[in-house]
C-alpha cells in the first residue's frame, strides 16, 4: 500500500491534471457535455497507454541508448524539477509549449485533442516518462510491478474524473483556486525531482568511494 500511494502521489503531482483543467475547458468550451466526457475518456486512455509503454519498455530504451539508471534519474530529476518550477511560477502552459502561436493554431484546427496536446505533452510528458522508466529499473519484483500498474490505472481514472468535471471545477474553484493548488503541487514536484537527483549523486559518490 505504501508503494501504491507513493507512486500514485508522484504520478498525480508530476502530471498535475488540475493544471490541465483550464486548457481542457478552453479547448472544449463549445462542445456538448457528452462530447467533453468522450474527450476526457480518451485522454485518460491515451495517458494510460503512454504510462504502460513507458514503464514496460523502459529497460529496452535504456539498453538501446546505453544510458545508466543514475544518468536517467538525474536527467529525469532535472525535468521534473523544471516542471515544478513552471507550476510554482504559473508558467505551466509555457513550459509545455502551449502558448506558441503555431501550436495554438494547430490545436484550434483539429478535432482530436485527446492525444495531443492533452495526453502529450500536458499530462504524460518527459518527466512522467523518465519517472516510470526509473521505477521499472528500481522495482523488479512481480508484486511491485503489479502495484505500480495499479497506481497507473488509478491515476488514469482520476484524470478522467477531473477532466470530465473540469467545467464544474473551474466554476467552483475559479482561476485563482486552480492556480493556488497548482503552486502547492509545484512545490511537491520540485521536491520529488530534487530527491531523485540527490539519490543518484549519492549512488555515484558511493561507487567512487568503493
Amino acid at each position: 500500500m505504501e508503494l501504491f500511494l507513493a507512486v500514485f502521489g508522484a504520478l498525480f503531482s508530476i502530471m498535475n491534471p488540475l493544471g490541465t483543467v483550464p486548457v481542457f475547458v478552453g479547448l472544449t468550451g463549445d462542445h456538448s457535455k457528452k462530447a467533453r466526457s468522450v474527450t476526457a475518456f480518451w485522454t485518460a486512455i491515451d495517458v494510460l497507454v503512454i504510462l504502460l509503454l513507458s514503464f514496460f519498455a523502459g529497460q529496452y530504451i535504456l539498453s538501446f541508448f546505453g544510458i545508466s539508471l543514475n544518468a536517467l534519474k538525474i536527467a529525469g530529476g532535472l525535468i521534473i524539477t523544471s516542471s515544478g518550477f513552471a507550476l510554482l511560477t504559473g508558467k505551466f502552459r509555457e513550459h509545455k509549449g502551449m502558448k506558441r502561436k503555431k501550436v495554438q493554431e494547430d490545436i484550434q484546427t483539429r478535432d482530436g485533442i485527446s492525444l495531443t496536446p492533452l495526453a502529450i505533452p500536458m499530462l504524460a510528458g518527459p518527466g512522467t516518462i523518465s519517472l516510470l522508466i526509473t521505477y521499472n529499473q528500481e522495482f523488479v519484483l512481480t508484486a511491485e510491478k503489479f502495484t505500480i500498474v495499479g497506481a497507473m490505472f488509478l491515476a488514469a481514472i482520476t484524470i478522467y474524473i477531473i477532466l470530465k468535471s473540469a467545467h464544474f471545477i473551474v466554476k467552483f474553484l475559479g482561476a485563482s483556486g486552480i492556480n493556488a493548488l497548482s503552486r502547492i503541487i509545484g512545490f511537491i514536484v520540485i521536491a520529488i525531482g530534487v530527491e531523485y537527483i540527490i539519490s543518484s549523486v549519492v549512488n555515484i559518490l558511493s561507487k567512487i568511494n568503493l
